[in-house]
């Protein structure tokens, strides 16, 4: 098979690897009444779950891509893949929160990361005019584990409830995932010396790296309210559990739309700018949620934020490759998703504090439409200066 060939390989295995490990986290919207009923225990605490998860995806992202430049993304993936299998076997046999928090909090943590950043970083250099095209494909697979994460998880809850539906996810991850992390791998370049580009350590010392690392905080504060907090907001709305388990798959199918539709207007019309548009456009449907009250408008909202977000995951690594050359692309892109961790850390927790205070999600949806917005702020000064850091390395 000809290089070109395998890139496609690559992409497909990100696409699946990224799909296992977002339908286990996602899969969490379908769980939240479940953990209600078992636990008897706050909506803030129940977020915390998937908050804690999703800042130890993020904040493993670093160490993972930089291993992953170093050892190779097949082993890292193939760690990944386990991990995210083992805590959600573990996380059936949980008795309190505090063992949820223990098993799936961490090991779907540390499980996405592994996989995540590696994952697209080793699709980068396999491209050169399509790269925002291929890494659109491939991270559509988490638009796909959005939208097959939930819809598996209460078909799966309904026919076995929520522990048995943990261990059907379980092997789902380990059979699938495991086939994808065995076909992934990089190009030749570890063979044939250290290839062109910024170092991790200089690109951090760069204005562009912490632009994007603010914007990143500030749009991930916002981000996961709705893959958490939609579900019940849907129930307190008077709409059914299926009905609010389906506003967070049409996230995910907006989600894939974005991923796979953004590359060609971007490599158009600027990949900065289309962040910054999409970051935007994430402000504008938080407002649309806000004012919401017929379920087709929140049905709308769902997909068109998960367009603009999608769009904006699958723009992110081109910049950064953009920017700072393929050297240390795995490493440079988990360095900059731990602003993502942060605030994804601090968002639906807060949410969920916010309602157990106010019996109400209108602040949290204001504050991300707030929180957006200024992440599109941060991204227009590299407008006109997105090739300066390479350039210049």
């Amino acid at each position: 098979m000809t290089r070109q060939h395998y890139g496609w390989v690559v992409v497909a295995a990100a696409f699946t690897l990224m799909l296992v490990g977002f339908s286990a986290a996602y899969s969490f919207a379908a769980f939240f009444g479940a953990f209600e009923a078992e636990f008897g225990a706050s909506r803030g605490d129940i977020a915390l779950v998937f908050s804690v998860a999703a800042f130890l995806w993020f904040l493993s992202g670093a160490p993972a891509g930089m291993l992953a430049d170093r050892y190779g993304v097949r082993r890292i993936a193939l760690i990944g893949v386990f991990l995210l299998a083992l805590a959600l076997w573990l996380g059936s046999r949980a008795q309190t929160l505090g063992v949820l928090y223990a098993t799936y909090s961490i090991g779907v943590g540390l499980g996405v990361g592994l996989t995540y950043v590696p994952s697209i970083g080793a699709v980068q250099p396999w491209f050169g005019a399509n790269r925002a095209f291929a890494s659109g494909l491939a991270v559509a697979g988490i638009g796909a584990g959005n939208i097959a994460g939930p819809v598996l998880a209460a078909w799966w809850i309904a026919l076995f409830g929520w522990r048995g539906a943990y261990f059907a996810l379980a092997l789902f991850v380990l059979v699938l995932g495991g086939v994808a992390a065995l076909a992934i791998r990089e190009t030749e370049h570890r063979a044939t010396g250290i290839p062109p580009g910024v170092p991790l350590g200089a690109a951090v010392k760069t204005a562009p790296f912490w632009l994007l690392f603010a914007s990143l905080v500030l749009s991930c504060i916002g981000l996961f309210v709705p893959m958490v907090h939609l579900g019940p907001y849907a129930l307190d709305a008077g709409y059914s559990a299926a009905q609010g388990v389906t506003l967070v798959s049409l996230i995910g199918l907006g989600s894939l739309l974005g991923r796979f539709t953004i590359g060609g207007p971007a490599d158009r019309l600027g990949r900065v700018p289309s962040l910054a548009a999409m970051y935007a456009g994430l402000g504008a449907m938080y407002l649309v949620w806000w004012t919401a009250s017929a379920y087709w408008v929140l049905a709308l909202f769902a997909v068109v934020f998960g367009v603009c977000y999608g769009a904006y995951v699958a723009l992110l690594p081109t910049i950064v490759m953009d920017l700072y050359g393929p050297r240390s692309v795995s490493g440079i892109i988990g360095c900059l998703y731990t602003g993502c961790g942060v605030g994804t850390l601090l968002g639906p927790w807060l949410a969920g504090v916010a309602y157990d205070s106010m019996g109400s999600y209108q602040l949290p949806i204001l504050a991300g439409a707030a929180f957006s917005f200024g992440a599109a702020a941060c991204v227009l000064p590299l407008v006109h200066g997105k090739r300066q850091a390479f350039h210049s390395g």
